[in-house]
C-alpha cells in the first residue's frame, strides 16, 4: 500500500515539483511519471544560510523565497505548481482505533476524534487521515491521523507564493520519504522496516508493518550537530567542518589534527543521534504487537556522514542499508552518474513529493 495523506486542502494537478524545504537547504524535483518508472526531468539544490529555519520554525522567510527562487533557475524548472512537506513539533501523527464507519461519517465526526488525541488546539489544526483498515477487534478499524498547525501551514503557503509557486500538496515529511522508499524498491516486503530520514536538524521516523505505518516520530537531532561538534574541535568554519564530516579535508593548517579530533567528534555524537534514534525505535519495541524491526533504511543527508550505518548496526544488531530513491528511475543522459550518486542521499523527501499528485487521495 502507498500511504499519501492528501493535501491540505488546496488545488487539483495532474503533477507537481517536489520541493523538500530543509533547515540548511532546499531541494526541488520534477518527475515525468511513465509505466515502466519515473523519468528525473530536472532537479535543482540550493543553500540556505544558518538559522534561516530553526527546529521547523521560519525566522527569515526572505532568504527562504530567494532559495527557493535560486533552486527553480538552477534547476529550469518552470512548473508553478508544488507539493511540500512539513515535520517537527507543529505535527502530530498517531495511528488510532475507532468503531468502523464509512469516509463521509469519519469526516464529519473528525474533529471531535481528534480532540482526545491531539496536544493543540482542535481550531488551531488543519486535520487530515487515511483510513488504513479494520482494526484487531471486531466493529473497529485503524486510522492515521494527521494534524499540523495552522500557522506552520501558513508559513508554507506565503514562502511558495512569494516565490511564485502554487501549493497543491501539503505531505507529511515522514511519508514522503516512505513513497520514495516504495519507489525504489522492488515488491512488498514481509519485515518490519524502519525508515529514518535524518536531515541537518531533525529526523523523521517511520516504522512500517506490512508497508502500513505503524509508528511515526520527528526528533530533534540531526546532522549539523556533526559539523557543530567538528567546528568546536578545530576551530574551524561552519563551512570547513561540513566538507571534513562528509569525508573531505579541511584548512591546511589543521591537517595534522584532523584524523583524530575528528574521529572523537564524531563518534561523540554518532553516539548522541544513535541513541536518540534507537530510543524511539525501542519505545516501538516495546509497545508494538509489530516489535521486531527487520531493517533499517537510513535516508536524508545526515545518512551521508561516514561509518553511520556500521554504527548504527553495533547499536542495535539490525540490518542498516542506505537508501538511494534514484535507484529505480529510468535512464537519463541529463545528469551525470557520479553526480546523483553524491545528492542521491538529499532527496528522498523530494522524489516522494514529486511523485504526488494533487487529486490522489
Amino acid at each position: 500500500m502507498q500511504l499519501s495523506i492528501p493535501s491540505f486542502g488546496f488545488g487539483k494537478s495532474k503533477s507537481v515539483v517536489g520541493l523538500d524545504i530543509g533547515s540548511s537547504s532546499v531541494k526541488a524535483v520534477e518527475l515525468a511519471i511513465k509505466p515502466k518508472g519515473f523519468e528525473l526531468l530536472h532537479l535543482g539544490m540550493a543553500h540556505l544560510p544558518p538559522e534561516a529555519i530553526v527546529q521547523g520554525a521560519f525566522l527569515n522567510s526572505a532568504a527562504i523565497v530567494e532559495a527557493i527562487k535560486e533552486c527553480l533557475a538552477n534547476a529550469r524548472i518552470k512548473a508553478t505548481q508544488a507539493a511540500v512537506a512539513v515535520s517537527g513539533h507543529s505535527v502530530i501523527v498517531k495511528k488510532i482505533s475507532l468503531p468502523a464507519m464509512s469516509r463521509e461519517e469519519l469526516e464529519e465526526s473528525i474533529r471531535w476524534e481528534a480532540e482526545q488525541y491531539i496536544p493543540f488546539d482542535v481550531n488551531e489544526v488543519n486535520l487530515d487521515f487515511q483510513i488504513l483498515s479494520s482494526g484487531q477487534a471486531e466493529g473497529q478499524m485503524d486510522v492515521l491521523l494527521v494534524a499540523a498547525k495552522k500557522d506552520l501551514i501558513d508559513d508554507y503557503t506565503h514562502v511558495l507564493s512569494d516565490a511564485g509557486l502554487q501549493p497543491v500538496v501539503m505531505d507529511v515529511a515522514a511519508f514522503a520519504v516512505e513513497n520514495a522508499y516504495e519507489a525504489s524498491h522492488s515488491g512488498p516486503s514481509e519485515d518490519v522496516i524502519a525508515l529514518v530520514n535524518i536531515g541537518a536538524q531533525t529526523a523523521n521516523i517511520n516504522i512500517l508493518a506490512n508497508g502500513v505505518p505503524a509508528f511515526t516520530r520527528d526528533i530533534s537531532t540531526g546532522g549539523n550537530q556533526f559539523t557543530e561538534e567538528i567546528q568546536k574541535a578545530l576551530s574551524i568554519s561552519f563551512e570547513e567542518a561540513e566538507r571534513i564530516k562528509l569525508g573531505g579535508s579541511g584548512a591546511e593548517e589543521s591537517q595534522e589534527v584532523v584524523p583524530h579530533e575528528v574521529e572523537q567528534a564524531m563518534r561523540t555524537v554518532s553516539d548522541t543521534v544513535i541513541g536518540e534514534i534507537t530510543r524511539s525505535l525501542d519505545f516501538f519495541s516495546a509497545t508494538s504487537a509489530d516489535s521486531r524491526i527487520g531493517r533499517i533504511v537510513l535516508a536524508g543527508g545526515g545518512s551521508k556522514v561516514p561509518g553511520l550505518d556500521t554504527l548504527f548496526h553495533e547499536k542495535t544488531n539490525i540490518p542498516v542499508e542506505r537508501m538511494n530513491p534514484l535507484s529505480k528511475m529510468l535512464p537519463s543522459t541529463k545528469f551525470e552518474p557520479a553526480y546523483l550518486a553524491e545528492v542521491a542521499p538529499f532527496l528522498g523527501v523530494g522524489v516522494g513529493l514529486a511523485l504526488r499528485r494533487a487529486d490522489e487521495r
